[in-house]
């Protein structure tokens, strides 16, 4: 049975503690952690959490509670906890890399992956933007689409990592249909919804007010929801993002489309903070991912809570068993 890889990510951040509380689980399906396997060890001391871990070698047979299987990735520079070293970059990258192939080359289900911090790899030299917009490149599709959810709220993104200044150019009709497709196509195959109802917000406050308060709805964005409705789509029009996220409009809604990262996502985590995952639609494979960040200060503390960890694997091999 083909593997789930979990990437550990930032070395100096909660990444390792998290994964390490993988080991408390028994699962159908192997899951096998990328990681330098010694420094993964010494989390482990610090944490006075006794797991074994096993060194994968694309073998591997159902793990018992308290076991981790761990493909090793070794470290460039030591790990000071809590400190963000551009040496260790080239390690992060190459977890990344090794998911991708895996995933590619049909060596694994996909990937979960646990937090990196964007800004230490760029302090390394290396342009880089995200995740999702790794796995984007990588796997060569033109667009993918972000969604994070909750067990009662999805919300997926016009836009990702862009400055706001920026968003409004960035939402032209080529971006939203590949955006919408992506979303309808992938609502339907990996998460079985026969016929998504979406609630679409407005890039402007109360939806542009009738052009009011800008014209990218009227002139843009409307136009294209009125193309898939007129096909039978479950689309709304665009509708004020400041009463959209009331529970009588969410009720009957299978996922929201922000129109840029900040309007959608705090509202979303406000709802499930730590419960949340994120979700790449349109690459070839699956990959989930944690809500937070690297949390560098609670690294090696004990005190890092892996529940969305827990819920990005939990799904990941529910999609991986409907495929």
């Amino acid at each position: 049975m083909l593997p789930l890889y979990v990437t550990s990510g930032e070395p100096a951040g909660i990444g390792p503690d998290i994964c390490l509380s993988l080991a408390d689980r028994v699962d159908e399906r192997p899951i096998v952690v990328l990681a330098d396997i010694q420094m993964l060890q010494a989390r482990a001391d610090i944490l006075q959490k006794t797991v074994e871990l096993i060194e994968y070698k694309g073998q591997v047979e159902s793990s018992q509670q308290g076991q981790l299987y761990v493909e090793h990735v070794p470290l460039n520079a030591d790990v000071v906890l809590g400190e963000l070293n551009p040496q260790n970059s080239a390690y992060v990258l190459e977890q990344l890399r090794r998911s991708a192939e895996y995933a590619m080359q049909a060596k694994s289900v996909g990937v979960a992956t646990a937090p990196v911090q964007k800004s230490v790899i760029n302090d390394a030299g290396i342009h880089f933007s995200g995740h999702t917009e790794y796995y984007q490149e990588f796997a060569g599709v033109e667009r993918v689409v972000m969604m994070l959810a909750t067990k009662t709220l999805r919300v997926a993104l016009a836009t990702t990592h862009l400055p706001l200044r920026e968003v409004a150019d960035a939402i032209t009709v080529i971006r939203l249909q590949q955006v919408i497709d992506i979303l309808l196509h992938d609502l339907k195959t990996k998460f079985q919804i026969e016929q998504p109802r979406i609630l679409v917000c407005g890039l402007n406050p109360h939806a542009g007010e009738g052009g009011y308060l800008g014209h990218e709805e009227i002139e843009v964005i409307n136009p294209v929801l009125e193309q898939y409705r007129a096909r039978g789509e479950q689309l709304s029009l665009c509708l004020p993002a400041d009463t959209l996220f009331t529970p009588e409009h969410l009720q009957h809604a299978d996922a929201v489309l922000a129109m840029y990262h900040d309007q959608g996502l705090p509202v979303l985590k406000s709802q499930g903070f730590g419960e949340a995952i994120n979700i790449t639609l349109g690459l070839p494979f699956i990959r989930t991912s944690v809500d937070h960040g690297t949390a560098l200060s609670l690294a090696g503390t004990g005190q890092a809570k892996s529940s969305s960890l827990h819920v990005a694997v939990d799904l990941a091999l529910t999609l991986a068993h409907s495929l």
